[in-house]
């Protein structure tokens, strides 16, 4: 039998076509020609033929047989070298191996049937798996339109909600404005008032003090004028009664005379009588005249008085006029005051308005450009949406096209097995013609004739894009032995009785299902395209959820003070004792998203300056920050990351002491180096080790370095610009103060008043009281020197709670009556003072690889419940969050701590503190449970509304937060 042209994939070799979109298989065969020349013989003669079969292919879905031309050569005899009985053993000879060809060609197409079914069944798998992710793919479009719809609901719900409050902002202000108003006028009022009958009353006053002063005039005018007149009167009546009582004894004398005369008596006599007694009447009379005299002078003296009373009163009533006038101007200028006090809170009023209407028009505007975001939004997801329903369409329909190519090129190589079975069964004549005849022939292998542009030549050329895999090696070099070794020379080849196809070999096998993506190729195309719609829905639904989120949490007004910063600080110790023996800024910026999503605002760094002990804590040169962890390059790239993330840094500053660099001749190291080049005068004189040369310390001493003394002016004023250096310059954001009970608290205030840090925190580490071994119950005496200590700082900074982390040590193990004090407080410094206290459980002093006073650690998360809870600052140490495995819980109790809102003042009120557990509501929508007593909310008379379970650890605590 003759070889016959057979479908690859019958051998094998070919893989089937990959339903990948626009990169059907087309395997295309051009200009092809099969030239078989063949001897066969018959049992009464032998005829020989030179048939020329041409397969045509270039059709690239189908391969049909176009054209069969036969040619018959002339019939040449030959010579009957072999008899009748061995051409008959031949003829059978060749019969069997036609059968035993025709069995293996029904193997193979046996097993190409098969292979067909399994390519349906994959196809079939296909189909179905793709129209599964268009399923898929509808219900998240269909959930993500329900999300966007729900978000604009809600939206559009927030901004009525929005615009509802801001109606009733601007009619509380508006009310606000007019309470402002009335208050101001009855203020006005009443200042007015006020003065208005303070003077009233100063007048009536002087009126009624001048009336007084008159009437008490004219009264003593009165009674002298009076007594004046009466003693006048009585002295002229007395002269009278003495005159008329001497005329009538000069009548006598004058009657007796004229007796006498008559009588004979000397009238001479009787006349000097009379003259005498007439002239004790003119002195009578001359005296009389000088009492007038007198009495007119009194009279006059009187009058004189009297005018002066007079003038006295003119100018009272002067005064009053002057008093009135001036009350009039007061009253005009008080109105004048007035008219011009409401012009400006008219214009005040105004203003208000303004900035209401201001304000109200920013936030409309800043509402219409976050509607046009979300629509914008809810555009690019329904874009989003209809690519990538195109794109799965377009798959689809490439699928499809995938899948008729394969369909066609099955049928294809269907057409081609049954033209082989044919061929194999008619058994065509073949006879040998011209060696001209348009075939080639390799070693006994009949090669496909192919242009440049066939897919073989550009298979060769290019070569496999991807490795075969194992298996179809394998399979490969199974089906391989089966041919004939390949013939080197032509007339064997001619002769032999195998032909077979020059396939290619095993490296030149490519599978387009397994293909890698070139550019250009439409499927490349589609997967960036696919990545990108992709990337911008994934950037659409974060700007909206944060979009969303900026809508929930309103921004604060909060006032930056040193000692609470926003008063919803949480502190997180970014160090631990051994942290010097890595490259410590570049781990700990890469930690600065975490500690950002989960709640942190604050980040402790440890000394930045170069340092004696690797840890830092023995400072030299102040103005040098290359130490143990890490350059003053990394330094500053790890606070500038820490800023990207909106966490504050603190920095470790050391200002109680610091270590020389050079020695004094007496040999004593109290001379110091670098830019801050210092002597013994800025060593404390009581300083035992190093010879200072300054003033007494104004706190305790440290014995392992000169005690800086601060009292000194040049001290303080190169501290404090060192400290605007580190803030300025290098990025630090507050300051976490070591060692402050070597100097004054007084220092601090001036130190934070002029280096202005958002947050400061001073380690006043002082030792609580024990009786017989046992932690007292009272620790006032304790609290209270730190409190002191806050209280020098003028409140500018604030302390660790010292006092709360010493009675948790104890309170936690069944002592829970430990954290109430007597008046109801919490029994630590958080309970006089909490805005001032930064509560923690561990640092690097207590804990870490020193060791110094442990927090227990089975309590551990009931020490952080409790802190995390509370009022004041907690602080979070760096080794529990990230090597002890509570990190998630600490942020579960961080996120319980900001739905409730609670802040470095929130109140806080026990209701159980006993053997049992413990039991407080902070603030108004939290509640803390520790031990392990049977309780709930439910079971309080205390606590109102409706309370939900946010955190349950079972016996250690359990949080609820208010619904």
């Amino acid at each position: 039998m003759g070889a016959a042209m057979l479908p690859d994939a019958a051998f094998g070799l070919f893989p089937r076509c990959s339903l990948v979109p626009r990169h059907p298989l087309i395997c295309r065969i051009t200009s092809a020609r099969l030239i078989r020349k063949r001897n066969y013989f018959f049992a009464d003669q032998r005829i020989s033929k030179s048939a020329h079969i041409v397969f045509s292919h270039s059709n690239d879905s189908d391969d049909t047989l176009t054209d069969v031309v036969v040619d018959e050569d002339d019939l040449s005899g030959r010579s009957d070298v072999i008899g009748i009985e061995d051409e008959i053993v031949i003829a059978k000879k060749a019969l069997s191996e036609a059968q035993h060809r025709e069995e293996v060609f029904e193997k193979e197409r046996d097993q190409l049937l098969e292979e067909l079914a399994r390519s349906e069944a994959k196809n079939q798998e296909y189909i179905n798996t793709i129209l599964h992710d268009k399923e898929v793919a509808i219900a998240e479009l269909e959930a993500a339109k329900s999300l966007f719809q729900k978000k604009l609901e809600d939206s559009v719900e927030e901004k009525f909600s929005l615009e509802s409050k801001l109606v009733l902002a601007k009619q509380d202000a508006v009310d606000l404005a007019v309470q402002v108003e009335k208050l101001a006028e009855v203020a006005f009022q009443q200042a007015t008032s006020h003065i208005l009958e303070d003077a009233q009353l100063r007048i009536s006053s002087a009126e009624t003090t001048a009336a007084e002063a008159a009437h008490l005039i004219e009264k003593q005018i009165k009674d002298a004028t009076e007594g004046t007149i009466s003693s006048i009167v009585e002295k002229s009546s007395h002269a009278i009664e003495r005159a008329l009582v001497v005329a009538e004894e000069a009548g006598e004398l004058a009657k007796r005379s004229v007796e006498t005369f008559i009588d004979g008596t000397s009238a001479f006599t009787e006349v000097a009588d009379v003259q005498a007694e007439n002239i004790k009447l003119q002195g009578i009379i001359s005296d009389i005249e000088s009492q007038l005299m007198v009495a007119r002078n009194e009279a006059d003296k009187l009058n004189l008085e009297l005018e002066n009373t007079r003038e006295q009163l003119l100018a009272f009533e002067q005064r009053a006029n002057d008093a009135e006038k001036a009350l009039l101007d007061f009253q005009e200028s008080s109105s004048k005051n007035r008219l011009k006090q409401e012009e400006e809170m008219k214009s005040m009023l105004d203003k208000v308005k303004k900035d209401v209407a201001e304000r109200a028009k920013a936030i409309s505007k800043a509402f219409k450009a976050d509607l046009k975001n979300i629509k914008a939004t809810v555009e690019a997801a329904k874009e989003v949406v209809h690519s990538k329903d195109y794109a799965y369409l377009r798959r689809c329909e490439a699928l499809q096209r995938s899948l008729k190519a394969s369909e066609d090129t099955l049928k294809t190589w269907r057409q081609r097995a049954e033209m082989a079975e044919s061929l194999l069964l008619k058994g065509r004549l073949q006879d040998e013609g011209d060696e001209d005849s348009i075939y080639v022939v390799n070693g006994g292998r009949i090669d496909l004739l192919t242009d440049v542009d066939s897919q073989k030549w550009k298979l060769l050329s290019d070569g496999p894009r991807r490795e075969i895999p194992q298996w179809m090696a394998r399979r490969i070099n199974a089906v391989s032995p089966k041919f004939p070794p390949k013939k080197v020379d032509v007339a064997e080849a001619f002769t032999s009785k195998f032909r077979s196809l020059e396939l290619p070999t095993a490296d030149e096998v490519w599978s387009i299902a397994r293909e890698k993506p070139k550019d250009g190729d439409a499927l490349v195309e589609h997967v960036y395209e696919r990545e990108t719609i992709e990337k911008k829905r994934k950037a659409l639904e974060r700007a909206l959820q944060r979009k969303t989120v900026q809508w929930q949490r309103a921004p604060e007004q909060t006032t930056l003070e040193p000692g609470t910063g926003t008063g919803r600080e949480i502190v997180f110790q970014g160090f631990n004792w051994e942290s010097w023996r890595r490259r410590w800024y570049l781990e700990l910026a890469a930690k600065t998203a975490d500690l950002s999503h989960c709640g942190v605002t604050a980040v402790w760094l440890p000394p930045p300056t170069q340092s004696v002990a690797p840890q830092g804590y023995m400072p030299s040169d102040l103005y040098n920050l290359n130490s143990s962890y890490g350059s003053v390059e990394e330094l500053k790239y790890c606070i500038e990351e820490m800023h990207s993330q909106d966490l504050l840094a603190l920095g470790d500053v050391v200002l109680n002491h610091r270590c020389a660099q050079q020695q004094s001749p007496n040999g004593v190291w109290n001379i110091f180096g670098g830019k801050l080049a210092w002597g013994p005068e800025a060593i404390v004189c009581d300083d035992p080790n190093f010879e200072g040369r300054g003033n007494p310390s104004s706190g305790d001493i440290f014995h392992a370095a000169p005690n800086i003394d601060h009292s000194q002016d040049f001290v303080r004023k190169d501290i404090k610009g060192w400290l605007n250096w580190l803030r300025n310059d290098i990025g630090f954001d507050g300051w976490r103060l070591d060692f402050v009970r070597g100097f004054s608290g007084t220092y601090v205030k001036e130190y934070i008043e002029a280096s202005n840090p958002v947050f400061a925190i001073g380690e006043y580490w002082d030792s609580l009281g024990y009786e017989h071994g046992s932690l007292c119950y009272n620790q006032d005496p304790h609290r209270q020197r730190i409190i002191n200590w806050i209280n020098a700082t003028g409140g500018t900074s604030s302390a660790f709670d010292i006092t709360t982390k010493g009675i948790l040590h104890s309170a936690l193990h069944n002592e829970y009556w430990r954290l109430i004090d007597p008046q109801g407080k919490p029994t630590g410094v958080m309970g006089w003072w909490p805005s001032r206290a930064v509560t923690f459980l561990e640092n690097h002093d207590t804990g870490s690889t020193q060791g110094h006073w442990p927090f227990p650690r089975d309590k551990l998360m009931q020490g952080y419940a409790y802190i995390l809870t509370h009022p004041g600052t907690p602080a979070i140490f760096y080794d529990h969050f990230y090597d002890f495995g509570i990190h998630d819980m600490i942020t579960e109790l961080i996120e319980a701590r900001r739905r409730a809102g609670i802040h470095c003042r929130s109140s806080i009120k026990i209701f159980h503190a006993n053997n049992e557990g413990y039991v407080s509501q902070v603030g108004d929508a939290l509640v803390l449970k520790l031990g392990q007593f049977d309780w709930n909310p439910s079971k309080e008379n205390q606590l109102e509304g409706s309370w939900q379970k946010f955190v349950d650890k079972g016996p250690d605590y359990q949080v609820w937060l208010r619904q």
